[in-house]
This record gives structure tokens, C-alpha cells and sequence, in this order.
């Protein structure tokens, strides 16, 4: 039983067994997609910078990224911040299936060597995108990560979110939802939010709170347009500031 529970967990592990899921999860995501009616609320506040071409940082929360590759204009690249720990990898390989491109790193993992690929493909006109609360959480608490890339790179900060009628939510730390076909969507776009190059920890910090706050409202807006229960944050210690890039 044992060498049969091993045997499981190398092919769980395997590249094949990974680029399947990869492909499944794509058109999985895809269907979702084609099923469900679509709204989506304040699009112009991307817009805006596509047909100027200038870049910024798109970031949501880690529980919505399974629709966030139809928040995208795809004609404009775009690099996802993404972890290296195996469900990183399985996010990566799907979303490239989308024309959506990796940087593997986190604050734990390479996350100095990410932050300076972020800033150098925005500095060449290119889009990033984060999960200030991924790869492990707190829940919809925003990193540092995120104000650290927008001070270097001089662009604005997007912040984005989906919600659907139809869907579960994962007993996951992410309270990750899953989207399910033949419902009613909505993609959320938030206001631009600056970050000063010259911003001092006093000001980085209001503005990560800024960060946080933003993309809590329009999560719970966008769950409150599709008739959802809203997800609140997880609590945090009081002098807790956030962990993940």
C-alpha cells in the first residue's frame, strides 16, 4: 500500500501529469467563461492606459484568480508574479494557455530576483501582475511586495476582482472560488492607486492599507452584484503587516 501511495505521488508530481492538469484547468476556465453572462464594472480605468500603452500593475486576491485571465487585454504582455511551489506552477502553466507569461518568486523564494524581473519588464512598457496576498496569506491582507514594485517602477497600481452567482468557495486559507458554468459574472476594476519613488515607510504603509482596502471593497461589491455572501479578511495581529510579494 505504501509503494502504491508513492507510486500516486510521483505521477501527482510528474511534468505529464502537470501539463494535463494544466490543459484541463484552461479549458475548464474557458467554459466557465463561454457559460456564464458577463458584466464588467469601471473597464474605462484600464482602458485608458492600454490606448496609451502605459503600464501598470494589475493585482487581486488569490482567491479570485481563476477568471482574471478575462480581465485581460491580451494584446498587451503581461508578466504574473507567480510562487514556486507546486500549486504556483500549476497557475503558471494554465495561465499561459491565456498568453500570460510567469516570474516565479515570492518574499520566501527568489523574491529579489522577481522584484528586479517586475521592474524591469514594466520599465520596457510591459504589465505585471500580483497576488498581494498570495502564495500563503493572510487572506486578502496585502503585502508590502506590491508598494515595493509600484515605488521602484514609478507606475500606478489596478486593483481588479471577479465574482460569480454560480460558484463554491474552497475550504482553502484563500477561501478560493470556483466559478461554475450557466451563471451571471462580474469583473470588478478599482481606481488607480500611486505610489510616491520618494514615499517614506510612513507613507509606503498607508498606501499598502490603500491597496488592501481598495481591493476589499471591490471584491465585496462584486459579490454583492451577483447575490454572493461576501468573504471577509482573515484577522490579523495587531502589529502584523503583510508576508507575500
Amino acid at each position: 500500500m505504501r509503494s502504491l501511495k508513492n507510486v500516486f505521488k510521483r505521477i501527482l508530481k510528474s511534468d505529464g501529469f502537470r501539463a494535463f492538469a494544466c490543459w484541463l484547468g484552461a479549458g475548464l476556465i474557458r467554459f466557465v467563461h463561454l457559460t456564464n453572462r458577463w458584466q464588467v464594472v469601471r473597464r474605462e480605468i484600464p482602458e485608458a492606459f492600454w490606448r496609451d500603452d502605459k503600464p501598470f500593475i494589475v493585482c487581486f486576491w488569490h482567491g479570485r484568480i481563476m477568471m482574471m485571465n478575462y480581465c485581460w487585454d491580451t494584446v498587451h504582455p503581461i508578466n504574473m508574479l507567480i510562487s514556486e511551489h507546486q500549486d504556483g506552477r500549476l497557475i503558471a502553466g494554465t495561465n499561459a494557455y491565456f498568453g500570460i507569461r510567469a516570474v516565479a518568486g515570492s518574499t520566501n523564494k527568489g523574491g529579489a530576483r522577481a522584484l528586479r524581473s517586475m521592474v524591469k519588464s514594466l520599465a520596457a512598457g510591459e504589465y505585471a501582475g500580483i497576488t498581494p496576498d498570495g502564495p500563503r496569506g493572510p487572506r486578502m491582507r496585502a503585502s508590502d511586495g506590491v508598494i515595493a514594485v509600484a515605488k521602484l517602477s514609478g507606475v500606478p497600481i489596478l486593483p481588479v476582482s471577479f465574482s460569480t452567482s454560480r460558484g463554491k468557495h474552497l475550504n482553502s486559507w484563500d477561501r478560493f472560488l470556483v466559478a461554475k458554468p450557466f451563471g451571471r459574472g462580474v469583473i470588478v476594476w478599482g481606481e488607480p492607486i500611486h505610489v510616491d519613488r520618494n514615499a517614506d515607510v510612513q507613507a509606503s504603509s498607508l498606501i499598502r492599507q490603500q491597496v488592501e482596502d481598495s481591493l476589499n471593497w471591490i471584491t465585496r461589491e462584486a459579490d454583492e452584484m451577483v447575490g454572493r455572501t461576501p468573504v471577509d479578511p482573515a484577522p490579523l495581529p495587531e502589529s502584523s503587516e503583510g508576508q507575500a510579494l
